[in-house]
């Protein structure tokens, strides 16, 4: 993909994000679904970390995360394309008195070579699939060496290629949706807030060979693989004990085949040789 043309789709994503920033919070906060992913994987990012670890953050959005990693004892330092979400999450971690916890820069996970400060840190955390959002994820993969002490870790929750509740949609004749993760090398469209923007879909396989030698994979778990996608909205209250089940059977399986393979997301952590 020509130079010109990435550019146009990052810039389209950074106006996506800007425009959903003032309602991110309000938006995802109340989810039960968003609010189990969120809490399985800082549990598990949990298990990687020494007391007082160095955290660099990739597109951090509003700071849910970096708080609540900031409030368990570590420092983080929290990056993200977009301005408006930087000046919400700056916002809130001054509200919190965790100034002296939580740095930021404003920056592409693109353009990493950029950053100010360059740790080294015991772990690279990007949740969410925000690095979705770029075809060159292989460059962005490469240069995370060069920030990641021996001995630490990546921790990267992303989209991958296949996912089974999607797939299923085709039964309800929702072709597009149910087929959109194999789109080719120009991508799936995705919209925000009225912006659209373009979405590549990445297997655990990719991430493992853009960070192998220095990298060891040492963790993939499944998210929301049996569990719904949070954009069934509703689906929790809706159905509460259909939800406790399947919730039940998801932190049951996630670690195993097939179920690690075929969520809404996945999450991968590495350590670095």
């Amino acid at each position: 993909m020509k130079d010109a043309v990435r550019e146009y789709y990052e810039k389209a994503a950074e106006v996506a994000f800007n425009r959903q920033a003032p309602v991110f919070d309000d938006v995802y906060s109340g989810d039960k679904i968003i609010q189990y992913k969120r809490d399985r994987v800082r549990s598990h990012v949990l298990q990687l970390l020494k007391p007082n670890s160095n955290i660099l953050e990739l597109n951090a959005g509003t700071g849910e995360d970096a708080i609540f990693f900031a409030q368990k004892g570590h420092r983080i330092h929290a990056t993200d394309i977009s301005e408006r979400m930087q000046e919400i999450l700056k916002h809130k971690v001054k509200n919190k008195g965790l100034d002296m916890k939580v740095g930021n820069e404003t920056c592409s996970f693109t353009q990493l070579d950029t950053l100010v400060n360059r740790g080294p840190f015991d772990l690279v955390f990007s949740n969410f699939a925000g690095l979705n959002c770029t075809d060159k994820l292989d460059s962005v993969l490469l240069s995370l060496k060069d920030f990641v002490k021996p001995g630490g870790f990546v921790t990267l929750v992303l989209l991958p290629k296949f996912c089974l509740w999607e797939f299923l949609l085709l039964f309800k004749g929702k072709f597009k949706t149910a087929f959109r993760r194999f789109r080719g090398k120009n991508g799936a469209s995705a919209q925000i807030m009225g912006e659209s923007f373009r979405c590549w879909y990445y297997n655990p396989s990719f991430v493992c060979k853009h960070l192998q030698p220095e990298f060891k994979q040492i963790a993939l778990e499944g998210l929301c693989t049996i569990v719904p996608p949070s954009y069934i909205e509703g689906f929790a209250d809706k159905y509460p004990r259909l939800y406790q089940f399947l919730l039940k059977q998801e932190n049951k399986r996630c670690k195993n085949w097939p179920w690690k393979n075929i969520g809404d997301y996945y999450l991968i952590s590495l350590r670095r040789r």
